[in-house]
């Protein structure tokens, strides 16, 4: 069956404050210049492709004192129409949590101030019938049982093992409703026979792909956006008929995120 593209809603944060201050992944290290002109050039390289795919994009302003507020997608959770703000585990990233929150009320949403740690959808990734929620260094089950009563859906934990791979969404992406992409390694023996057994057809990749963030990825159904070094995870892509999309987001892996992490979805409701 031909993959379809469907139109999609995003929200983003140019990185005008983009820096790495401080360290609190493996991909991070202060002695490293950053180039926060490129950063932006690159962000807005991504937000004229969304465009250009059909995509709506909404921005919220950047605040000075928040880096890493340019990865929109640990701002919040976004499901049928009700957004579950996100709590930070680091401290330097406690204040984008609220700052994303009021984004979503100002826009008339429903929204929920998170009593759980919960990293948005840098550890809650929506399919068609779960929420695949990661923990292990970031989010927790405490967060994961109240996304669950918030939602109404099944949540289903995954645990982490690699901290190179510290959020869900830098060793999992979801490219349709019924399929996913994944590095098997990232993850603890039993959670990857769960995932076995919910995507017996998933494509799987190497370590060498997943270290440039090749599964921190986009996809609409057909277009899958994704960091333009990952060249063997398009290759099977395209093999399974998506339309994989090189891009090249360097500057903005120096904090330990690329596509995904850049690009929060805004699912309305129904």
């Amino acid at each position: 069956m031909p993959r379809t593209a469907r139109p999609r809603r995003f929200l983003m944060c140019r990185p005008t404050h983009f820096e790495v201050s401080y360290a609190i992944n493996p991909w991070m290290d202060p002695a490293k210049p950053v180039d926060t002109e490129l950063a932006v050039v690159q962000w807005e390289r991504l937000y004229e492709l969304y465009l250009e795919l059909g995509h709506r994009v909404d921005l919220i302003d950047p605040l000075p004192g928040l880096p890493d507020m340019v990865y929109a997608a640990n701002g919040a959770t976004v499901v049928d129409g009700k957004v579950l703000g996100a709590r930070f585990r680091n401290a330097e990233r406690a204040a984008e949590g609220p700052a994303y929150l009021e984004w979503f009320r100002s826009q008339g949403f429903t929204t929920h101030d998170p009593v759980h740690l919960n990293e948005g959808e840098g550890d809650l990734l929506l399919t068609g019938r779960h929420l695949l929620a990661g923990r292990g260094f970031r989010s927790d089950s405490d967060g994961h049982a109240e996304a669950q009563e918030f939602f109404g859906r099944p949540v289903i934990g995954l645990d982490l093992v690699d901290p190179r791979f510290y959020h869900l969404d830098t060793a999992l992406g979801v490219l349709d409703t019924d399929q996913v992409v994944y590095y098997p390694d990232a993850f603890s023996a039993g959670s990857r026979a769960v995932l076995r057994r919910l995507f017996p057809d998933a494509v799987l990749v190497e370590e060498t792909d997943a270290e440039v963030f090749g599964l921190n990825l986009m996809s609409d159904g057909l277009n899958v956006v994704l960091p333009e070094a990952a060249t063997a995870v398009a290759a099977r892509l395209r093999e399974r008929g998506f339309r994989p999309i090189g891009m090249d987001l360097s500057e903005l892996l120096k904090g330990g995120g690329s596509v995904k992490c850049c690009t929060l979805e805004i699912r309305e409701a129904a």
